[in-house]
């Protein structure tokens, strides 16, 4: 996994700037425990921060590698996981490899192929190279997102970095958010691009930007196509279970301890019956973790969203599958503690709002870190094969919308309730979304043929395959790095995904139920419980406690009215929020107490300067 970094500057030699370097670097630290490296010669600066995953020995970076016209360098976050069929290729073609990572692979696929290796690749990466024979920086982003990039421009060059706190760590870079930072962040729409802090950009997904003397360029090498599908149910079916027994056997590669994110659910539970199955054949056993609240299972409450507790149906994964199980149980005590926000927010760099959903997952990671470097997760597979309610949901359908908005406030709560009325004009967030969502549907392909219902689904399927799904996967990534934990998504591999995307939403749901091709292709993988199991997200915990904890933290907050948050919340608001007398139980009924805590806690971390202009 990793972290990176770095400083590109024509105008100067940063050789000078080393402390400023090491500075950024380190800020990547908590995403790369295990080393720590730094490459300066003249106008570029590189900064790596190691989880070793592959080759513990072999791997450090920067990496090098020297050429008659001169050096490129490396810096590389994530997984190739064909590396080991471009090694051959490489190999074949007079390429001699020092190591035995994927790292060099990458480096040498660049010596070989230029910027054009990002077509060659399978997995999840960031990663940017100097190439010195050129006094060039190429930035590659993968297919789906999966691993966070940022950059900043100059004047003169350009700022990069995993996260961006890097790149705040860089005088140069200037931490302020602007009104449409501000949409962003309330909008969850993830806007491509789109980095919030003013300045700063994210590489879009599937993209290779080019930074030279003459400027910066982007090129997209990756997008979701339309296209044709011709198999029918039973081939889609193989086709599917073929490519999901592939992906986790590439994934299963490691040099390290590996386990699996398991919630009960049909994409984790598939998932990890494949990876026990695989390892089953050389003897091993798969271990599997579960995150649960303390008291959830025998006080569960069903709503709108989860109908039963998760923990059951883990179980009887782990009894079928024969896993090396362990329930991670949170109390509220742990879950409301003020320090934990503060790494989750420090972790996200953003005050999201996502309460518990993001404190428990980092608890949850830090418990695996414990006993294993790399996790497999279910995530994406709703998005990929249609498990959300809104796929279903009429009014979703036919909104000109983004459809996960329709019931997000009824679900999740409605967190702009807490602010002021003059922010919520200047935000004018319905004329921004409906702007944004023209934008994303202008080039989704229609086949000819394709009956007004199924081109709709399809850009369903799209906007949740291209936005939704990169809100989750950096929710993810943020909170797995921040323990040093490396979590692979293998229903992200872009393989499935271009063909499962293309199959026509008949097939996608055949039997009327959601995800109807994975659950057919992972029939005889999981307990009946779970090929009967309604989707389910994420848990949260219902414990009251939680929820008054919440009021008195946003009580301590009112005691402080010149805080600067009350320039951007509605203070009285707040207050009744904090003295209602109904126990906050749900997490629909939290959502504004936890964005104004986490508003407030990012205005006392970060210092940004806010603009509403």
């Amino acid at each position: 996994m990793c972290g990176i970094t770095g400083w590109v500057s024509y105008d100067r030699d940063l050789r000078t700037e080393a402390a400023t370097v090491d500075a950024m670097t380190e800020t990547m630290a908590c995403r790369g425990p295990d080393d720590r490296g730094t490459w300066i010669e003249g106008p570029a600066a590189l900064g790596h921060r190691r989880l070793a995953i592959i080759d513990l020995p072999g791997g450090r970076q920067p990496m090098t590698a020297q050429t008659p016209d001169g050096t490129v360098v490396l810096v590389y976050s994530g997984e190739a996981y064909n590396f080991t069929e471009l090694r051959r290729e490489l190999t074949d073609r007079g390429h001699r490899f020092r190591t035995q990572s994927d790292t060099e692979v990458v480096l040498r696929a660049y010596l070989e192929w230029g910027e054009k290796l990002a077509e060659r690749l399978n997995g999840m990466y960031a990663f940017a190279l100097w190439d010195g024979r050129r006094d060039t920086l190429v930035m590659v982003r993968d297919r789906m997102g999966i691993k966070p990039f940022y950059y900043y421009p100059t004047p003169d060059g350009v700022l990069f970095g995993s996260e961006p706190k890097a790149i705040l760590a860089n005088p140069l870079a200037r931490a302020r958010v602007c009104l449409d930072g501000l949409r962003e962040l309330f909008a969850m729409i993830k806007k491509p691009g789109h980095a919030v802090w003013d300045g700063m950009y994210e590489i879009e997904p599937g993209t290779v930007v080019t930074v030279d003397r003459q400027g910066l360029r982007r090129r997209v090498y990756w997008l979701l196509e339309t296209r044709p599908h011709p198999d029918d149910r039973a081939t889609t079916i193989a086709t599917v279970r073929s490519l999901l027994d592939d992906i986790v056997r590439r994934q299963l590669v490691a040099d390290v301890p590996l386990c699996t994110l398991l919630s009960g659910g049909l994409d984790s539970s598939a998932m990890t019956a494949l990876a026990a199955r695989r390892l089953g054949e050389r003897g091993e056993r798969v271990r599997s973790f579960a995150v649960d609240f303390a008291g959830l299972t025998d006080s569960f409450v069903p709503d709108g969203l989860r109908a039963a507790p998760d923990t059951p149906f883990v179980h009887d994964v782990a009894e079928d599958s024969g896993t090396d199980h362990r329930d991670i149980v949170l109390d509220v005590e742990a879950l409301a503690d003020p320090e934990l926000r503060a790494r989750v927010l420090r972790a996200r760099d953003l005050p999201v709002g996502y309460g518990d959903m993001d404190s428990s997952l980092l608890l949850l990671f830090q418990a695996i870190r414990g006993r294993s470097t790399v996790a497999l997760s279910g995530e994406s597979a709703d998005e990929v094969f249609g498990g959300y309610q809104q796929f279903f949901d009429e009014d979703a359908r036919r909104a000109d919308t983004f459809p996960w908005l329709l019931r997000w406030g009824w679900h999740f709560g409605d967190d702009s309730d807490v602010l002021s009325p003059a922010l919520t004009e200047a935000l004018d967030l319905e004329g921004y979304v409906a702007e944004d969502y023209r934008t994303a549907v202008a080039g989704i392909g229609r086949l000819d043929g394709e009956s007004d219902f199924e081109y709709r689904m399809r850009r369903i399927c799209h906007l949740h395959l291209t936005r939704f799904v990169r809100l989750l996967l950096d929710r993810k990534d943020r909170m797995s790095m921040a323990v040093g934990l490396e979590v692979r998504v293998p229903y992200c591999d872009h393989r499935l995904v271009e063909y499962v995307y293309n199959a026509p939403w008949s097939l996608k749901s055949f039997d009327g139920r959601e995800k109807s091709l994975l659950r057919e292709a992972a029939a005889d993988l999981i307990p009946r419980s779970v090929y009967d199991r309604v989707k389910s997200p994420y848990p949260s915990t219902q414990d009251p406690k939680y929820g008054i904890a919440l009021q008195n933290h946003a009580k301590d907050l009112l005691a402080r009215p010149s805080h600067p948050v009350f320039d951007l919340l509605d203070r009285e608001r707040v207050r009744r929020a904090a003295y209602r007398d109904t126990p906050q139980a749900t997490q629909n009924s939290r959502r504004g107490l936890e964005r104004t805590l986490d508003l407030a806690l990012w205005l006392d971390l970060y210092r940004p300067e806010v603009s509403l202009t």
